[in-house]
């Protein structure tokens, strides 16, 4: 008889023998799927016997994270801010990063009414989340903008799933503001942000997320550089604009915010130290004098 203590800890040696970081963690999300309970619900029932049914699904769920699929592609949804977000090829697995830069916003002083522009919004989880934490107490009106059709459709998906409607999130297809019009008082960016060079040195669970949500150009720079040369036209006065961004891309963002006309930018380190979010300001020169 096989029990769920026998295939979680048989599980986790599998994946960690073929490279798979946290094999017990992803373990557990794995079969915690195939039994369709949540993962404190593992340890109620550590001698419950596994049927053969659920060990051959799960049979293939391990073998595809072995083979480097993400856990969050295997179960279909990602946990993201106290929310539970579909996640699949179309958009790109969010990042603690972005949980991190949705804290920043979040604890920002926001008006009744603002108006919010998710710019490379993907799955939709940064829009998303601040509709649901800011749309009923606030009003907010936000716009979900991705040049894939395939990206705004999983944002569409969430945007259902999380029960808001239509009214208080737009989406549109867009490369970068071509088709954008009206101006907001935040626009928030996650754009891609890796260099050719290094597209082939992601992970094997990264290189499962679309390239398009990946390279950001020949440096890697180059589309959020556009990003930033054309935002001021779509920001009210006073409004701010917040991206994340790679690696060592600090000083040519800041550069390219400056030369644009923005005020108060600031580069603001993540968790681990790395410099890695960009705040700037649309500042109103007649209330400035």
């Amino acid at each position: 008889m096989t029990t769920i203590l026998d295939t979680l800890q048989k599980g986790e040696a599998y994946l960690e023998r073929h490279g798979v970081a946290e094999g017990r963690l992803n373990m557990q999300h794995l079969l915690a799927f195939a039994l369709q309970c949540d993962r404190m619900q593992l340890y109620l029932d550590f001698d419950r016997p596994m049927s053969e049914e659920v060990l051959q699904v799960l049979r293939d769920l391990v073998k595809r994270r072995a083979e480097g699929v993400p856990v969050q592609h295997l179960v279909g949804s990602v946990e993201f801010s106290d929310h539970e977000f579909s996640c699949d090829e179309r958009g790109l697995v969010p990042r603690p990063e972005t949980e991190e830069l949705l804290e920043l916003l979040l604890a920002k002083d926001w008006q009744e009414g603002v108006r919010i522009l998710d710019m490379g919004t993907g799955s939709g989880v940064i829009g998303l989340t601040l509709s649901a934490k800011l749309g009923e107490r606030l009003g907010a009106q936000v716009t979900l903008v991705d040049f894939s059709d395939d990206a705004l459709a999983l944002a569409g998906e969430n945007r259902e799933r999380l029960g808001i409607d239509e009214k208080s999130v737009s989406l549109l297809q867009s490369d970068l503001f071509d088709a954008v019009s009206g101006e907001y008082d935040l626009i928030v960016a996650n754009l891609p942000y890796i260099s050719q060079a290094d597209m082939q040195k992601l992970s094997r669970e990264v290189q499962c997320d679309p390239s398009l949500a990946l390279l950001g150009g020949v440096q890697g720079t180059e589309l959020m550089e556009r990003f930033l040369q054309q935002c001021r036209t779509y920001m009210k006065p006073e409004a701010m604009v917040a991206m994340e961004f790679g690696y060592q891309q600090a000083n040519v963002l800041r550069d390219r915010a400056v030369e644009a006309g923005l005020q108060q930018v600031e580069i603001v380190s993540d968790d681990s130290g790395h410099e890695r979010f960009l705040f700037a300001r649309e500042v109103d020169e007649k209330s400035s004098v």
